[in-house]
């Protein structure tokens, strides 16, 4: 494998980043420096260390997206950009999303090649809270939103379960909604049903993991180290 490809497979740094590092004298190969990006290493035999800590290879990678407005939360699409197609710099081609967010919808989105982690996440048994930022068209009445509290008819054979609802800015008619199920456009179906538009969607977390404010839309990093056990905890895998 490329040097620089597994420096960043690794997590310390995106292509860029990794690259940089290599040029400056930073990484060392089984007690060498290395300046060349495009070393071939065994990454299962070789001593990497990078500014003098050694460096472990990681089979499981994890990436938090703020996903803007007009991509689809897709590995692959033919006419659509793709969240994936956001992703240049991991030097991963295994990563898929965890759970999708609507074309128009923004925030929040896991990028991971861990299946075991997603389908924890996504199972409708682990009722993993997932908080939206929601612009409405107006103000909602008390029985609206207790409507939304307890339970609002979605059209399906059984009403969506109970939401957590709070303003953000009620002048502004800025909403937070947490739910606990992941139906398709579940959050505009739900302030429909009670005679609400939803102009803009942004997911702010799910489960333990919150959106980082300092990523601007389209931007993404490795998940911290507390971010990931706070994850794995919660899903009850950490002592895989």
């Amino acid at each position: 494998m490329r040097l620089d490809k597994y420096l960043t497979q690794a997590g310390i740094g995106t292509r860029s980043q990794v690259k940089e590092y290599i040029r400056k004298g930073l990484v060392m190969v089984d007690g060498r420096t290395e300046h060349r990006c495009e070393c071939k290493i065994d990454e299962t035999l070789c001593l990497v260390s990078c500014q003098g800590r050694p460096v472990g290879f990681q089979k499981m990678a994890y990436y938090m997206l703020n996903k803007p407005a007009g991509c689809v939360s897709a590995t692959r699409d033919q006419r659509e950009q793709t969240v994936l197609d956001l992703v240049k710099d991991t030097g991963r081609r295994d990563l898929f999303p965890v759970g999708r967010l609507d074309k128009d919808t923004e925030g929040l989105l896991l990028l991971t090649n861990d299946g075991m982690l997603a389908h924890r996440l996504l199972s409708p048994g682990k009722h993993v809270p997932k908080q939206y930022l929601a612009v409405l068209s107006h103000d909602l009445t008390q029985e609206q939103i207790a409507i939304l509290e307890q339970g609002a008819d979605i059209g399906e054979a059984q009403p969506a379960k109970p939401a957590v609802f709070s303003w953000q800015d009620r002048e502004k008619a800025e909403a937070l909604l947490t739910v606990t199920e992941g139906k398709f456009h579940q959050v505009k179906r739900m302030f429909a049903s009670v005679g609400c538009q939803v102009l803009s969607l942004k997911r702010l977390s799910m489960g333990s993991l919150v959106l980082d404010k300092t990523l601007a839309p389209g931007q993404y990093r490795p998940l911290l180290k507390e971010e990931l056990e706070s994850l794995l905890k919660l899903t009850k895998l950490e002592d895989r």
